[in-house]
């Protein structure tokens, strides 16, 4: 892919979860706006994908459950959904099994992947992740039950608490009991999505008489995002698959056992594929700053270990001292956190992944110093 002509600009991070929304002026030039799970805004070349033969394409789907999965998030910053077609193609020449939508501030987390489901069947698709707030329990049932449909045997359902900012702030809806909202949507989809009639008080909501009336033939895996002990547990018993994200390779080892129980590992791994480390280390710095000052991702951190080298970061931070609280950030957290190198480098890094227990690697490539296209099929699986 061609160089993306982003230098000289003053760009700013924005990232669509957590307590506040950060703008940050950038010092380091060729850094555009960055959004939670997406590429860069800036635009690419389109025209750099191939066309697809769709008679032919086929994914590297696998043939013993969750093994082998390879996952990309969609959509594609600066390429409008009307042109993602070619993207999903060519994501399928290239070995890609999976699409993997988000839903913060940018497009919604299930039409990417209805037209993904449409144009490219062989496609695996999923959401991680659709708030447990911000639809109705009955609406909610019948979009998922939508792209049940739309793709049967390959969807996906990513359900998570979200934050405050996106449930209460953005969708005027109150941000109480995560933990019950959670469980409870799942024990009412369970139910919805059976084809029951559901009339039921749960904790955090009420549902009197509801019933899909288009039967569901195969309910979705329902994926639960989770961070620390006690939603990795609720994971274990009441999903059937966890979805987790900043966290190392090695940091898959300490959370998995939290599980309680054999189920599929989702990880969104963010990676720059540039062998410019100290751009990379700049972006990864401002992306942490951006994250791990929301409190559920501190408390990550600090269950996990890392509260000793981040704790002069989070007390500059919350001083206002944002400049220092970015030069707090020791190279080596960054590293943990974000892939970042040549592509084969960034290949070696999510094989590491894989090997502590991640099944299905979705990645969020940021394609800085790089074509989007030329990131999409440098870091394919092997």
């Amino acid at each position: 892919m061609a160089v993306l002509g982003l230098a000289g600009l003053v760009g700013r991070v924005r990232l669509g979860i957590g307590k506040r929304q950060l703008e940050l002026e950038l010092a380091h030039p060729g850094l555009g706006v960055l959004t939670h799970g997406s590429i860069v805004t800036e635009g690419c070349n389109t025209g750099a994908m191939t066309e697809a033969d769709t008679t032919t394409a086929t994914a590297a789907l696998p043939s013993d459950g969750f093994a082998h999965r390879y996952g990309i998030t969609v959509p594609f910053d600066g390429v409008p959904m009307a042109e993602h077609r070619r993207w999903y193609e060519d994501l399928l020449r290239l070995g890609y099994t999976d699409v993997w939508s988000a839903e913060t501030d940018g497009l919604d987390g299930f039409t990417p992947l209805a037209l993904a489901a449409a144009w490219t069947p062989a496609l695996q698709v999923g959401v991680a992740i659709i708030p447990a707030y911000t639809r109705g329990p009955a609406l909610l049932a019948q979009s998922v039950a939508a792209m049940a449909e739309a793709a049967p045997g390959r969807f996906t359902f990513g359900l998570g608490t979200s934050s405050d900012v996106i449930v209460s702030k953005w969708n005027g809806v109150p941000f109480t009991e995560p933990y019950k909202r959670v469980r409870d949507t799942i024990a009412f989809l369970r139910e919805a999505l059976a084809g029951e009639k559901v009339t039921a008080v749960y904790d955090t909501f009420e549902v009197n008489g509801f019933r899909l009336a288009r039967p569901v033939e195969q309910p979705p895996p329902i994926f639960l995002a989770a961070l620390r002990p006690g939603m990795l547990r609720l994971a274990g018993r009441a999903a059937d698959g966890v979805i987790v994200n900043w966290l190392s390779a090695t940091d898959v080892a300490t959370v998995t056992p939290e599980l309680g129980a054999d189920i599929p590992v989702a990880a969104r791994i963010f990676v720059i594929p540039s062998e410019d480390a100290d751009m990379a280390r700049a972006i990864g710095r401002r992306m942490i700053t951006a994250y791990l000052n929301v409190g559920v991702y501190a408390e990550f951190h600090r269950w996990l270990g890392r509260g000793p080298v981040l704790s002069a970061m989070w007390k500059l931070w919350e001083d206002g001292d944002r400049k220092g609280a970015l030069a707090a950030i020791p190279d080596e957290v960054v590293d943990d956190l974000i892939v970042h190198g040549s592509f084969a480098a960034c290949r070696d890094q999510i094989d590491r992944y894989v090997a502590n227990g991640v099944d299905i690697p979705v990645l969020a490539v940021l394609p800085f110093g790089v074509d989007l296209a030329e990131a999409v099929e440098g870091l394919a699986p092997r």
